[in-house]
């Protein structure tokens, strides 16, 4: 099993942790059928929907 980082594609964190799809819901992510999700990062989707990494990170269960 591939470790989940904030440098982790949204595409590979939903495969590994499906039950983050409702962390990122609780933060207006529509992560789940969004495009770009196989290639942006956790850190750069938390960049551009304004939403402070460690609060993400810990909502959805992985470290930095």
């Amino acid at each position: 099993m591939v470790e989940i980082t904030a440098d982790s594609t949204i595409y590979d964190l939903l495969k590994a942790k499906p039950e983050a799809t409702e962390a990122l819901f609780k933060f207006g992510m529509g992560c789940v059928g969004c495009a770009i999700a196989r290639g942006e990062t956790i850190r750069e989707a938390a960049e551009a929907h304004g939403i402070p990494l460690a609060e993400l990170l810990s909502a959805i269960g992985i470290k930095e």
